[in-house]
């Protein structure tokens, strides 16, 4: 799928990759879903809470721009140099989580940014510098890495661990 261009593009995009991910999803016993790759080091339902994770950042970049202030990028404490120790931080704070719970952050954080994201015009979505903290990107570019983009890579993950699994 291309990289959206309108609101109308990025609405169906993250719908459509995370009816993909649902998919794979739905099939997935709990058994699966907490197994450990050889491949990844990762179990699906890790997965899942980086995927929530990074969605509730996205957010919450969002709402501390509108309250007038710098939000921390990636995330307080960590620089886009961190991403490996930050993503290593969200696996130790889900690690002993359910899929069961997991499952449900998953589907609640999709439905938080899906609505926020219907809820923005296109201007305030595709406009480059439209807001300080994202300096010269659109703020789209931040919602489609939370989500359509993220989905995907989700997805080749989850494979990944289920091929690990078969073998």
């Amino acid at each position: 799928m291309p990289r959206p261009r309108t609101k109308e593009q990025l609405i169906t995009a993250i719908h459509a990759e995370h009816n993909a991910l649902d998919k794979m999803l739905e099939t997935l016993s709990p058994e699966q879903m907490t197994r450990t790759s050889s491949t990844t080091k990762s179990a699906i339902k890790d997965v899942l809470a980086h995927i929530y994770e990074w969605e509730q950042m996205c957010i919450g970049w969002y709402k501390t721009g509108l309250d007038g202030k710098m939000p921390a990028l990636p995330a307080e404490g960590y620089n886009w140099a961190k991403l490996p120790a930050l993503n290593q931080m969200i696996h130790e704070k889900h690690r002993e989580k359910g899929p069961e719970e997991i499952l449900k952050l998953f589907h609640e954080s999709y439905q938080a940014i899906l609505k926020m994201v219907e809820g923005l015009s296109e201007d305030e979505l595709f406009t480059i510098g439209k807001y300080a903290w994202t300096n010269n990107n659109a703020l789209a570019a931040y919602f489609i890495g939370a989500t359509s983009s993220h989905y995907v890579w989700a997805k080749k993950e989850i494979k990944t661990c289920l091929k690990d699994q078969a073998n």
